[in-house]
């Protein structure tokens, strides 16, 4: 299997711990990996983009641009910023809740996030998914990294199994958390079930 993977964000989302947990469970799978991270000031809210290239095609750990398989974002913002990754036909999962800058605090720019999100529905293929929401019933933000494998991996894009996926959340996440995280991962699966049936009932 050969797949290009970019996960994106800012610091504080789990973006590089989701980005390991899928590089992880490449290699269990077989697979060569390779794997390079971005990461400005990432616990201030800064960027971080976690490239993660899954098979003997891939010569660097940097995916090039217009090669992406699937992008998983976890800001809106930070996914228009990468989107030149992306192939055509290519997959994008984003967070349509916007994680605002500094700057939106001091000049009050109205940033929200849906600019953002309503011209990635124009440039390819997305599923959104709102991490206020989704969270919610968790009690906690920290759980979304792991939703957001959960919705790329019942999206079918992703190419590694549940079951792969699940080990390696149990080896990367504290006991005490586990059940928890594995409800996160099975909702972000349902969420990708729910998303596909859509696309299937429009076509």
């Amino acid at each position: 299997m050969n797949k290009d993977i970019l996960v994106c964000g800012v610091g504080g989302q789990g973006t590089v711990l989701a980005s390991r947990i899928i590089a992880a469970a490449a290699m269990d799978e077989g697979s060569p990996v390779h794997s390079a991270e971005t990461i400005g000031m990432a616990q201030r809210g800064g960027s971080v983009t976690s490239h993660v290239r899954i098979g003997g095609e891939a010569y660097s750990p940097m995916i090039p641009f217009g090669a992406a398989d699937m992008i998983l974002a976890f800001e809106p913002g930070e996914a228009v910023r990468n989107l030149r990754y992306l192939r055509r036909g290519g997959t994008a999962v984003v967070n349509t809740a916007a994680v605002k800058p500094v700057t939106e605090s001091l000049k009050g720019t109205g940033y929200d996030g849906s600019e953002m999100t309503a011209y990635l529905g124009k440039k390819c293929d997305c599923i959104f998914v709102n991490a206020e929401e989704v969270c919610a019933p968790f009690g906690s933000s920290k759980f979304f990294n792991i939703i957001m494998l959960g919705v790329a991996a019942g999206s079918g894009h992703l190419g590694l199994s549940r079951e792969t996926l699940l080990k390696q959340i149990e080896k990367n996440v504290p006991a005490r958390f586990l059940d928890v995280n594995i409800r996160a991962f099975n909702a972000g699966i349902e969420i990708a079930g729910q998303a596909n049936a859509n696309l299937k009932g429009e076509r």
